[in-house]
């Protein structure tokens, strides 16, 4: 019995076990949100905007491990949704989005609402078409979710018209798909593997860099163990954060632009670097010319592209980092590394990740803080200064999670992926870390966190500036504050150098406009009232509430290296 493209669609979802559906509708859509209001088993979240629609979508799969689906209409629907594509794709986040079209009569006659979606998305999407024939409608589906969620994952866009979604075909919806040209990597060449462990096993001063990859692929607990019987110290990328425990004694913490100075000086002196599901971007290397440069360098990653790509490796290996992992344990035996691990220790006693104690309460503090009252929690930043201070403190293991944005470094991710994470996770804390500016780019979600009963905590670092810039600014730009304060307005002196007592007054007022939505809201300006604010905080499950830290403006984070230097020329004060 045919069926029309619309029951298809929903038939899809059910068959490859969607739950959740973030959605957004528009007029080349309304079939399929007419479709999806006759069943029960799929959840649909009607955010407040599409681009806080695919980062809570986004915050859903990192936390869940599942594809995170979005729907929403052509035109101004689609192109909303680009930049969290964009960023789905950097950090390797399987999403399936779908669009509406114009009838395909119209695709081409500049209708309305209508956008070339596919041709916008091509170089930001593992893959993306648009539909054109009802008999392609469950094989494209099929391969949308199966191309999302294997090899590397990614997003992907079916762009779907009106009419095809309304025609009438088969009800078949494929249990498989072969996709011709398309083999993601599912095994280890071993005879690469074999001579990546044979250089690590000879060498004197070792070291494991574990990237993203490790936490996409769920082979925290395999590193840790390949680590411990190796006996070699492991430093970890922003997206590698976790990897290993942080009180692990192999763990020497994050490296790259703010990065522990011993991590740093590790890279920088070890003899074999061992690298596993990084891309080796330009924040963890600076001056490629100078980076690791005692060492050679293996490459263990899932993309051949990756490999070599931005470092010259001595020994590359295409693999997932899991099974690259099972294998290397096979053959892993313990190594002489004492006097290194003690070397290193030395360079962190002599330049401790430590702030200053006595100017009040400081971002480390509120980390510290967070550490003691969310254990388990699942912490998600925005991007700034405060995702940096964020990364250097809070403490991950195993029952905890911390979700950012890391290759594309998207502002106004935060708030929404906490979101998303909350409705993915209902039972566990999740925690917002966000700046004033950051989250100021999608407070209207705060509305769907409201509506679908996602408890919250959203902790705002405000120094009523765009910190991150304007700590470029004060160091290497004589300190002229261009577009960073956020109290600045058109009354204001054009040349002004920092906060004095003439400064307007910041707005909005974060507590206010947190009740004005229906949640809770907190100021805290002294370090003793951090607790009692996270206590209040747990009292509420089913409705967020935003604390606004009051930090002091001129905070910024060190270390730092000044972008396109050697990670060796380290800002310690």
């Amino acid at each position: 019995m045919d069926i029309t493209g619309r029951k298809l669609f929903v038939k899809a979802l059910e068959e490859e076990g969607v739950d959740i559906l973030f959605g957004y509708p528009g007029g080349t859509v309304t079939d399929l949100f007419d479709e999806l209001y006759k069943q029960d088993s799929i959840r649909v979240v009607l955010p407040r905007h599409e681009q806080g629609l695919i980062h809570e979508a986004e915050g859903y799969a990192r936390s869940t491990g599942k594809v995170g689906v979005c729907l929403v209409t052509s035109g101004p629907g689609a192109t909303n949704i680009i930049t969290g594509l964009a960023d789905a794709h950097y950090d390797n986040i399987p999403l399936v989005c779908f669009t509406g079209q114009v009838p395909l009569s119209l695709i081409g006659n500049d209708a309305f609402q209508e956008v070339d979606i596919v041709g916008m998305t091509r170089s930001i999407t593992k893959y993306c078409v648009t539909v054109r024939d009802r008999k392609d409608l469950g094989k494209t589906i099929k391969m949308a979710f199966h191309i999302a969620r294997t090899g590397k994952p990614g997003p992907v866009l079916i762009d779907i018209p009106k009419d095809i979604q309304t025609a009438s075909g088969d009800a078949e919806y494929p249990d498989h798909v072969d996709i011709r040209g398309y083999k993601p990597c599912n095994s280890v060449h071993v005879g690469q593997l074999k001579k990546a462990y044979k250089l690590l096993k000879s060498a004197k001063k070792p070291l494991i860099l574990a990237g993203g990859g490790i936490n996409i692929s769920r082979a925290n607990l395999l590193l840790q163990q390949f680590a411990e019987k190796m006996n070699v110290p492991v430093v970890t990328t922003i997206m590698g954060k976790g990897a290993l425990p942080a009180g692990h004694p192999l763990y020497i913490g994050n490296c790259g632009m703010h990065g522990r100075f011993s991590a740093n000086k590790a890279v920088s002196e070890c003899d074999v670097l061992f690298s596993i599901g990084t891309r080796f971007n330009d924040r963890i290397t600076g001056d490629l010319n100078e980076f690791a440069p005692k060492a050679q360098i293996v490459h263990i990653d899932i993309d051949t592209a990756s490999i070599s790509r931005n470092v010259v490796v001595d020994v590359p290996v295409v693999s997932d980092a899991r099974l690259a992992l099972e294998k290397l344990m096979e053959w892993a035996e313990p190594k002489k590394t004492k006097s290194w691990i003690e070397e290193i220790h030395a360079w962190e006693e002599a330049n401790p990740l430590e702030m200053r104690r006595d100017r009040g309460m400081t971002p480390q503090m509120i980390m510290e803080h967070i550490n003691s009252n969310y254990p388990d929690g699942i912490y998600v930043t925005d991007v700034g200064q405060h995702q940096m201070w964020a990364t250097q403190y809070l403490t991950l293991d195993s029952s905890s999670q911390m979700i950012t944005s890391g290759g594309l470094g998207t502002m106004g991710f935060g708030f929404p992926a906490a979101i998303g994470a909350k409705i993915g996770n209902p039972d566990r804390d999740v925690i917002c870390i966000s700046g004033d500016g950051g989250m100021q780019m999608n407070i209207q979600e705060m509305a769907t966190a409201i509506t679908q009963g996602a408890g919250v905590t959203v902790c705002i670092l405000n120094n009523y500036y765009l910190g991150m810039v304007r700590q470029m600014q004060q160091l290497f730009y004589g300190k002229r504050y261009s577009a960073t304060c956020l109290r600045r307005r058109a009354s204001c002196p054009s040349n002004c150098k920092g906060p004095n007592p003439s400064c307007p007054p910041y707005t909005p007022d974060f507590v206010k406009l947190a009740e004005s939505y229906g949640a809770y809201g907190i100021r805290v300006e002294r370090e003793e009232d951090i607790d009692a604010a996270f206590a209040e905080a747990k009292k509420h499950k089913d409705v967020p509430t935003v604390i606004e830290f009051m930090i002091a403006t001129d905070e910024i984070v060190l270390p730092m290296v000044k972008s396109g230097n050697p990670m060796s020329e380290m800002i310690l004060k």
